[in-house]
């Protein structure tokens, strides 16, 4: 993966306490729409789904909302992005909107956004996927689940050889930036990976 175009972003359909995370999500959705980068997200209207949604429609940006025909109604489906996926069920939801992406990014949010970050980052260390996973640790948010994270490699039961890979980034600018330097570093080190093969292949 040389460049990231599109990114799913994970947030809850609350907005929080405080405006710092609204305000984070519209931030986010104005750069992703200025570096031309699709958003995939949960497809909602309200909450952090729907501040960062409108931000890259507002900035002209592509959207594309994925939601489970029983959600379509609780969470009141956003209408005016570029695409609307309705989904049978949350395994399908889920399953499109990796399959959408490049990158991950999650805003804060409640249980539904904590597990899609985690489904993501256990792919990662089970080698299913390669794409970035990012924590976006708004106003220190996230800082309890890095702990954890931290927590369970120094009791043993995340091994060396499974170390989860994810990212962080604390300030809402450097989360493209971050992405497209992870998504660069993976497709060098697949050429180098290439060229050793070759090298191997020729001896």
């Amino acid at each position: 993966m040389a460049k990231i175009e599109s990114i799913c972003v994970y947030c809850g359909s609350a907005s929080g306490k405080g405006p710092h995370y609204a305000e984070a999500a519209e931030r986010l959705g104005t750069l992703m729409a200025e570096a031309s980068i699709e958003l995939v997200y949960g497809g909602g209207s309200v909450g952090l789904m729907g501040t960062v949604a409108r931000a890259v429609i507002a900035g002209g940006g592509r959207v594309t909302g994925i939601i489970p025909q029983f959600l379509e109604a609780k969470e009141l489906a956003e209408r005016s992005v570029t695409e609307l996926i309705v989904t049978a069920d949350m395994h399908e939801r889920k399953r499109t909107m990796f399959e959408r992406a490049d990158a991950f990014v999650a805003l804060p949010g409640g249980i539904g956004t904590l597990e899609e970050l985690v489904e993501m980052m256990t792919w990662a260390q089970l080698g299913r996927h390669e794409k970035p996973v990012l924590i976006a640790n708004i106003g220190n948010f996230w800082e309890p689940l890095v702990d954890l994270l931290g927590h369970m490699t120094e009791a043993g039961f995340i091994r060396k050889e499974y170390a989860v890979d994810y990212l962080v980034a604390d300030r809402v600018e450097d989360i493209v930036p971050m992405l497209a330097e992870a998504a660069a570093a993976t497709s060098r080190a697949a050429l180098d990976e290439t060229a050793d093969t070759g090298d191997l292949a020729r001896l």
